[in-house]
């Protein structure tokens, strides 16, 4: 039941198409989580480039009351022509490289009043594109079910009578 909420939020979530979106394009509440990622992919001490945003693939959100809200969010980062730890990178300083595959990335979080909370720890799932497989695409969505019930959100499926 909780993998079929996921479903219909992905599913009803926006699918960009645009090929290069900027992240400044993105809503706040859809940054936060970017950024998240791209601490974490840029720190990564096996990689060599400094990597951006190119674009969304799915957002999802529940609104669960009192300001409270799940971000569901699946994007591509990709590598640019800069070093890991560039300063204020951005595409018109670090163009992005066509020799390296992207980086599929899904992150969940909570936010309340606009804010990323610490618990549930946000969960980012990054990986280089064609090594992606349906399994770890299932696994995402699982993992992003559970944070939602564990800290008792309302679902989509609660709503219907």
């Amino acid at each position: 039941m909780a993998v079929l909420l996921w479903v219909v939020l992905l599913s009803a979530g926006v699918s960009l198409s645009q090929a290069q979106e900027s992240f400044s394009k993105l809503p706040d509440i859809y940054k936060k989580g970017v950024e998240l990622a791209l601490r974490a992919i840029n720190a990564h001490h096996a990689s060599k480039d400094h990597f951006l945003f190119l674009k969304s693939i799915h957002q999802a959100e529940i609104e669960a009351g009192f300001d409270v809200v799940y971000i569901y969010h699946n994007f591509y980062l990709k590598a640019t022509k800069c070093k890991r730890g560039t300063e204020n990178a951005d595409t018109t300083t670090c163009a992005f490289r066509n020799d390296r595959p992207l980086i599929d990335c899904a992150i969940c979080y909570k936010t309340y009043a606009g804010a990323t909370e610490e618990e549930p720890k946000p969960y980012v799932s990054c990986v280089h594109k064609p090594a992606l497989t349906q399994d770890m695409k299932k696994d995402r969505i699982e993992h992003c079910n559970k944070m939602g019930y564990s800290s008792g959100s309302p679902t989509l499926l609660a709503v219907i009578s």
